[in-house]
């Protein structure tokens, strides 16, 4: 499968290298227009929104609510996928009110597409096939189509993943504030970012 993703940061980067190392292949989209980016295919954003049957938004939210627009046309019908969080430089959380969330006001810029929200509570430093052959690390995966969260659920267990339905994408504003709780973890408590969460469903017997 094409997988387009629109970033060149390490998120973009590991899920790039995840989704080939599942036998996909991958184009990065950059803002700065470089060809190639750690021997990942890269050119333009509407190119590789083009380019993927699945696209993946890997870029900063306020970077992603404008150059989304832009990309609007090459994204209709698909399933693009946002990676992102509601953040500001600091890391602190940008306030958009207990009813809303990144997610949905990335599926209100792209209605002719299938927005899901996935990858987004994992840091990038745990997005590699070393860490997730040690742990399937979990990815919550919500949005109001589920046959777009099915493909999406699919991609996330071929790159090693352990993927969670977590329904409609309502659901983004639970995961975002999930992301945010790892953040202050990570940094404003000092735990550092080698670090994920693993949701365990014990059998009955247990």
């Amino acid at each position: 499968m094409n997988i387009g993703i629109l970033g060149g940061g390490q998120v973009a980067q590991r899920l790039g290298k995840l989704c080939a190392a599942a036998g996909h292949t991958v184009r990065l989209g950059l803002r700065n227009g470089q060809e190639n980016v750690q021997g990942l295919a890269a050119g333009s954003l509407p190119e590789a929104a083009r380019f993927g049957e699945i696209v993946l938004v890997a870029l900063p939210f306020e970077a992603a609510k404008s150059e989304l627009t832009r990309c609007a046309v090459e994204l209709a019908g698909k399933v693009v996928v946002d990676c992102t969080n509601p953040v500001g430089a600091d890391w602190e959380p940008l306030p958009l009110g207990p009813e809303n969330s990144a997610g949905e006001e990335i599926a209100r810029l792209l209605p002719g597409a299938h927005v899901v929200k996935a990858f987004n509570t994992i840091f990038a430093d745990v997005m590699t096939a070393e860490r997730l052959q040690q742990r399937r690390i979990t990815t919550f995966v919500c949005g109001d189509t589920a046959e777009a969260r099915s493909k999406v659920i699919e991609l996330a267990g071929q790159c090693g993943f352990a993927p969670v339905d977590a329904g409609a994408m309502s659901s983004a504003r639970y995961t975002e504030a999930m992301a945010h709780l790892n953040i202050r973890l990570a940094v404003a408590l000092g735990g550092g970012t080698g670090a994920a969460f693993v949701y365990h469903r014990f059998d009955s017997g247990e």
